[in-house]
């Protein structure tokens, strides 16, 4: 989007503007013509065999008609930001515009004292877990749900955030860090380095240490190429990359040990990932948590912190 926001768009658009408004005109003033006296004369045009029609000029309240929708749609222009950005100052971008502010001048000091408050202590005060209810709802609960229970499949996964299991980490800081900067784990593709069987032996093997049915045999030969080939993000024992400390927590490598899975846990999907990854190109899943810091600021990501972080404590 950001490449029609330049100036040859805002001109492109002014002109498309100006070149209808000034064949209205034409037509307009072309048509302003006078009935001329005595016998009406016809235009040489027939249609069905018989039909004819007069020469005549318009009527004058169609004509009067048509200069007020010109009129209209000029004063429209004028007071809306409808000819390029010559008059944004006005219209509903402006309105909106001084709404923030406005809001900001009311609740701007109540955000500045929640932001000098401790995340724990915050998130056990009743007017900041309110605040970052509303915060959450309002920018947050499109991919976690309103209730913050998350959603998975195949094709995407959303985490839970009312539980005690975390990727990265579930301590008021790390909550925080992932609101500022987001997340975007990356799962390698194995695709070209394994084959098909392989695959599937792995899967079998992940399956087995989550406690879910699998096939023994399968299983068993996919426990070493789990050894060979996902113990650096996974641990030796499948537990994530946090069960190997917090030099490698970064990774945020899922536990494959428990129950809870942040995509679907079936064999069909687990082999989807092992093959194309995660956010690891084109046909991988791409699912990752954008930046917040930007865009609502150091205070109210402080307050939307401490609201995921009393989730968790419930």
């Amino acid at each position: 989007m950001a490449d029609f926001i330049n100036g040859f768009w805002n001109l492109y658009v002014q002109g498309i503007v100006a070149f209808g408004l000034l064949f209205c005109l034409v037509v307009l003033l072309a048509n302003m013509t006078s009935r001329a006296s005595g016998e009406p004369k016809l235009q040489g045009h027939v249609w069905d065999e018989n039909l004819r029609e007069y020469n005549n000029p318009l009527p004058r309240w169609w004509l009067y008609l048509f200069w007020a929708t010109v009129i209209f749609a000029v004063v429209y222009l004028a007071i809306f930001p409808g000819f390029g950005n010559l008059n944004k100052e006005r219209g509903l971008r402006t309105e909106y515009a001084k709404e923030v502010a406005n809001a900001e001048q009311q609740y701007g000091p109540l955000f500045t004292k929640f932001q000098a408050t401790d995340l724990a202590a915050l998130a056990t005060d009743p007017e900041a877990v309110s605040a970052g209810k509303r915060l959450f709802l309002t920018y947050c609960s499109q991919c976690h749900g309103s209730t913050a229970e998350g959603a998975r499949g195949k094709a995407y996964g959303f985490p839970n955030l009312t539980d005690n299991d975390w990727l990265y980490g579930g301590d008021p800081a790390t909550i925080k860090t992932s609101i500022e900067s987001g997340r975007a784990g990356v799962m390698t593709p194995f695709g070209e380095t394994l084959n098909g069987d392989q695959i599937k032996d792995v899967a079998n093997y992940v399956r087995s240490i989550a406690g879910l049915s699998s096939d023994a045999t399968r299983a068993a030969r996919g426990r070493d190429v789990f050894g060979a080939n996902c113990t650096v993000c996974h641990g030796p024992e499948g537990k994530g990359a946090r069960s190997m400390g917090e030099a490698f927590a970064a990774l945020g490598a899922p536990d494959l040990t428990d129950s809870i899975w942040l995509y679907s846990n079936s064999e069909e999907s687990i082999i989807d990932g092992i093959t194309k990854g995660r956010n690891a190109g084109p046909e991988s899943v791409t699912n990752t948590m954008p930046a917040w810091k930007d865009f609502l600021g150091d205070a109210k990501v402080h307050v939307l912190a401490a609201y995921v972080y009393s989730l968790s404590k419930k």
